[in-house]
């Protein structure tokens, strides 16, 4: 027995494993590859030069590999990049890159992406990331591993979140959120770590409250950006050095937009 709807529409030019399931009415585009174990629902479009990893489930309605939003693309062959294990519910929209930048959207693996999330092009978003319902990320947006942004969270272009960051409903983010940080309001403001979040990640009360020691650095003390990076800095030599400020560090060194405050 077939796999695929009968009324789907498969590109000659697509490449599917055996084991991809298409449903009714799916239109699946030219040089689209999907790997082994993936659920493509029913009245779901895959436009062109997209790469699918295993495991992916993708829900009716959704839009995958459009043509950039961006009044510069003029036709230029780029890319989607989808890992493996994902969640796309209905009414997702994710849009292939742009040459302006390295010409990829990427999507990591293990994400879920709730009904009507965008994803812009040249956005990278890594592993085991919670978008919920009708979040919007504009272009060249990068997102950390373990991110949860609420409802209708809406990303500025260009702007980082780093890992295990969380927003709260119908947060606007102009500038680039740090790692551990939750965030919320219009414009973002930072409440404090996202220390529920990390707990449930196996973080241990010591890890906990090095990373809250350094976020009271970051926003207590009354630093600049400069002059908290260089006593984040001094922590990791006078301290010892840990993987979770390292990253806090690495991420604020990167920083061209300013942080959330």
């Amino acid at each position: 027995m077939s796999l695929i709807h009968p009324t789907a529409l498969i590109d000659p030019s697509a490449e599917l494993d055996s084991s991809v399931r298409v449903g009714a009415y799916t239109r699946i585009g030219p040089r689209v590859q999907i790997g082994p174990d993936c659920d493509i629902g029913s009245h779901v479009v895959i436009e062109c030069n997209t790469r699918m990893g295993q495991g992916n489930r993708v829900f009716q309605f959704a839009s995958i590999g459009a043509d950039p939003q961006d009044k510069k693309y003029a036709g230029e062959p780029t890319t989607l990049e989808i890992g493996d294990h994902n969640t796309i519910r209905e009414f997702v929209t994710l849009n292939r890159g742009t040459v302006q930048d390295q010409g990829v959207t990427r999507i990591g693996s293990r994400n879920w992406l709730m009904a009507y999330v965008h994803v812009a092009h040249d956005c990278v978003l890594g592993d085991d990331i919670i978008l919920a319902n009708t979040v919007n990320l504009a272009g060249h947006v990068q997102i950390g591993d373990w991110v949860i942004l609420g409802g209708y969270t809406g990303v500025h272009q260009f702007c980082k979140v780093g890992p295990h960051a969380m927003t709260g409903v119908s947060t606007v983010v102009l500038h680039d959120l740090p790692p551990f940080v939750m965030a919320m309001g219009n414009t973002a403001q930072a409440h404090g770590i996202n220390s529920e979040g990390l707990r449930r990640r196996g973080f241990d009360a010591e890890r906990i409250n090095r990373v809250r020691r350094a976020y009271k650095t970051l926003y207590k003390n009354g630093l600049t950006l400069e002059q908290a990076r260089q006593a984040l800095h001094q922590e990791l030599k006078d301290q010892g050095d840990s993987a979770d400020i390292r990253m806090l560090v690495d991420f604020l060194d990167q920083v061209t937009r300013g942080i959330v405050r």
